[in-house]
């Protein structure tokens, strides 16, 4: 089978993690406060970057940072992962479903527009699958309306807009490293901030309210990254670079080769880094993924088959056309910087093979 997905750990994350244990220094320690340097320079140029424990960890704790909470209201997508809904939520906020756009599966600045009320406060688009969601349609909404403008950058590592860096653009952005990430630190979130005190307020939030010890601040939790984590995401930070590049030559070799489906468009405003490779296969898209896994030992993923408006734990009347459609025609095939030639040929004779008998 060739996996969807793959994290890639080797000799240099077993001996950074064996570094810190001999070290005694496990917990949060200087191997965090160096990832959070190490990660700001290569991927926010510079801008103050917070560890966390997950990425959910981190939207969450930047909602809180830049004030929101209950009453409010936060325009989101619902064609995600739930946890971009799930952040805004557990504020106490109301997260608000908006549609997609239908070509890069980020949220759509006109439905966005439209979903404004005096109750909203903020928009979190997300830059899904990789791809940049269009960042200056979305800074000039933010602007028109007196609303801040949070990245939920968690799939989108090393991704620009207009050759500047994703996680950059809004008061905050949040980056995961969950294991199946383009880098990871076993489990964690970085969050960058575009202002010190959103920062400072991250930094107290994450660490029971506190940045000296028993000097409570704010009520706070524990969200802290470990030094052990830590040691992993520095070691992936130095190739992360190079395995974007893979993945980008891996996309290029399926767009070249595939037949028969919609393979993924790219902004000309944009880098896409491909933490899913994502098709659209207009009519039997189960069937597809059925065969490949069985038929062909093609890993691939369905991301997302239930939008989020629709979840038990929401229930939205929204009608979200867009998301609908693309909810039941997406396919995330393998770009992993594992993949061999014969591996991509493999997926390539599959897909072509998988679609053709279902048409």
């Amino acid at each position: 089978m060739i996996p969807a997905a793959k994290p890639i750990i080797g000799d240099d994350e077993r001996a950074a993690v064996d570094r810190v244990l001999q070290s005694g220094m496990i917990a949060q320690g200087p191997e965090v406060k160096t990832f959070e340097e190490e990660f700001a320079q290569v991927m926010t140029n510079g801008r103050t970057c917070v560890a966390v424990n997950s990425g959910t960890s981190g939207l969450h704790l930047g909602l809180l940072a830049c004030g929101i909470g209950p009453g409010d209201e936060v325009l989101v997508p619902s064609f995600t992962f739930a946890a971009t809904a799930n952040s805004v939520a557990i504020t106490g906020a109301t997260p608000v479903f908006v549609d997609i756009e239908p070509d890069y599966f980020c949220m759509d600045p006109a439905d966005a527009e439209a979903k404004i009320t005096d109750k909203t406060k903020a928009i979190m688009p997300v830059h899904l699958y990789g791809h940049p969601f269009n960042v200056d349609a979305f800074q000039a909404l933010a602007k028109k309306h007196g609303l801040m403008l949070f990245e939920d950058a968690a799939q989108a590592h090393a991704a620009t807009w207009n050759g500047a860096p994703v996680g950059t653009f809004g008061q905050f952005g949040m980056f995961s490293l969950y294991p199946t990430k383009n880098m990871t630190s076993g489990e964690g979130g970085m969050v960058s901030c575009e202002t010190e005190e959103i920062a400072r307020q991250v930094r107290l939030i994450r660490n029971q309210g506190m940045e000296k010890q028993y000097a409570n601040e704010v009520v706070g939790l524990n969200n802290r990254m470990t030094d052990v984590h830590a040691a992993i995401g520095r070691v992936q930070l130095t190739k992360v670079l190079d395995w974007t590049e893979k993945r980008r030559a891996n996309a290029k070799f399926l767009n070249e080769n595939l037949e028969g489906v919609v393979v993924p468009p790219v902004a000309p405003e944009a880098t896409h880094v491909y933490h899913q490779y994502t098709i659209r296969v207009a009519e039997g898209r189960d069937q597809v993924v059925d065969t490949l896994r069985n038929e062909y030992q093609v890993g691939c993923g369905v991301y997302y088959p239930i939008p989020n408006h629709r979840l038990e734990t929401f229930k939205s009347s929204e009608h979200l056309e867009q998301t609908e459609k693309a909810a039941a025609e997406v396919i995330s095939l393998p770009v992993h910087p594992s993949l061999s030639q014969e591996d991509l040929e493999r997926i390539v004779t599959a897909v072509n093979a998988a679609v053709k008998a279902g048409a």
